[in-house]
């Protein structure tokens, strides 16, 4: 049994959404985040970089060696939280239809930041990596939430990737101390990549149509209180300002006034028809590395 509510824990603004799920699929997304963040933590430990390899590569073996068992039972081994967690995920994949394919994604992105020095040279290597640690948590979160519609899951894909570029956007101090470079450390690729981050917001949200109106409101209130994370950076608007800010987040009055905000987007979803997919050059870009029709 996992002891720990890695949502609760580590993802706060993920966890107030989370208030507005049933409890079966709010522990779910627990399950799925608790993956996500053991992953990140075998990277950014501070231990050397070959120890941390050594440990990441352990726990893709037991990924790797426990999926190919016969788990219809529901059960596996589990010697410790982490197995048990990696394990656990295995199951949730079973039980909602998540590929393979797409927990491979995941795992190769998050491990190409064990390296001595990160630094991406072109959008297309911000573009791919925001997918394979991001986009594909949307793609699993919308199995999760019983989305099936080819144009939800690539809304799915962008909310993602979006996330994870307001992430970058707002980390950049943090990872220079770790010798990552996503984006240039100027206030200048900051907000280029914010501006980059909305347009894959804008393109996520007539694709929240799709989803069903049990979950709806969670995920309009999730994309609403993370995208506003980016809005408080740009207030900054200039990089000394941003690197006194420390780490920006968004407090809870303003998670409530979102919140509030998010049934005006409720009411909106249900007066337009799903738009076409907006972001198809992006994901031609990401197709030159990963066939994301494969992944939907």
């Amino acid at each position: 049994m996992i002891k720990k509510n890695y949502l609760a824990l580590f993802a706060k603004s993920f966890n107030w959404a989370g208030f507005f799920l049933p409890k079966n699929i709010y522990h779910d997304c627990s399950r799925l985040y608790a993956f996500c963040r053991i992953l990140d933590e075998l990277v950014d430990e501070k231990d050397n970089l070959e120890v941390k390899i050594e440990r990441f590569n352990e726990t893709k073996n037991i990924f790797r060696n426990n999926y190919e068992l016969d788990h219809n039972d529901k059960q596996l081994p589990g010697r410790n939280e982490h197995e048990l967690i990696v394990n656990d995920m295995i199951i949730l994949a079973d039980n909602n239809n998540i590929k393979r394919i797409i927990l491979d994604d995941l795992i190769e992105g998050i491990s190409s930041d064990l390296k001595k020095k990160v630094h991406f040279r072109s959008v297309k290597d911000l573009l791919v990596y925001s997918y394979r640690v991001a986009g594909t948590v949307g793609l699993m979160m919308a199995k999760i939430l019983n989305v099936n519609d080819t144009r939800s899951l690539k809304g799915a894909i962008d909310l993602g990737i979006a996330m994870q570029l307001t992430n970058i956007a707002r980390d950049v101090i943090e990872d220079q101390k770790m010798n990552r470079q996503y984006i240039k450390p100027d206030f200048e690729n900051i907000l280029a990549t914010l501006k980059l981050a909305d347009m894959f917001y804008e393109s996520s949200f007539s694709s929240l149509k799709k989803i069903p109106f049990k979950y709806r409101f969670a995920i309009i209130v999730a994309r609403r209180v993370y995208r506003q994370i980016g809005r408080k950076i740009i207030q900054k608007r200039n990089m000394e300002n941003y690197e006194k800010s420390g780490k920006i987040y968004v407090n809870n009055f303003g998670k409530i006034y979102q919140t509030i905000f998010s049934i005006l987007d409720l009411v909106k979803l249900f007066l337009i028809d799903i738009e076409p997919h907006q972001r198809m050059r992006e994901h031609e870009i990401i197709n030159g590395e990963v066939n994301l029709d494969e992944r939907i």
